[in-house]
């Protein structure tokens, strides 16, 4: 099975799990104080939408679709912009993976590589416009 079908499984039963982005969320929120100063005026139903929508252009991009949406994200994330350093993006990935591990009942280690793999390409877009 490749790496995309995959995550897009595991994802299918993370969205499935009752939870599941509010305890990304707090895992996230929990990593840093960076991380919550960058929240700290965010609309967090909105948010979580945006996160659901984010998780699937990653995920696409890995699939080999365009990747206007993650330069168009890499752009508003930039310093310019929102000023999401680089190193924020490692605690949001461990913070996911934390995640799916806690809500993908399912999960095996070949799929939690696939997740990191999956990601891994598209943050480096996202990074890329810091």
């Amino acid at each position: 099975m490749k790496e995309t079908d995959r995550v897009m499984q595991s994802y299918g039963r993370c969205c499935a799990s009752d939870g599941f982005f509010d305890d990304f969320y707090a895992t996230f929120l929990a990593s840093s104080p960076a991380v919550r100063a960058k929240f700290a005026n965010t609309d967090m139903t909105a948010q979580k939408q945006l996160l659901r929508a984010g998780i699937m252009n990653l995920v696409l991009f890995a699939r080999g679709m365009p990747d206007t949406k993650l330069q168009a994200l890499g752009k508003s994330h930039s310093r310019e912009h929102l000023n999401i350093s680089p190193d924020l993006y490692d605690l949001w990935l461990t913070a996911l993976l934390q995640t799916i591990g806690r809500h993908d009942g399912k999960l095996t280690p070949t799929d939690l590589q696939a997740w990191r793999a999956v990601l891994i390409k598209g943050i480096e877009v996202i990074k890329s416009h810091y």
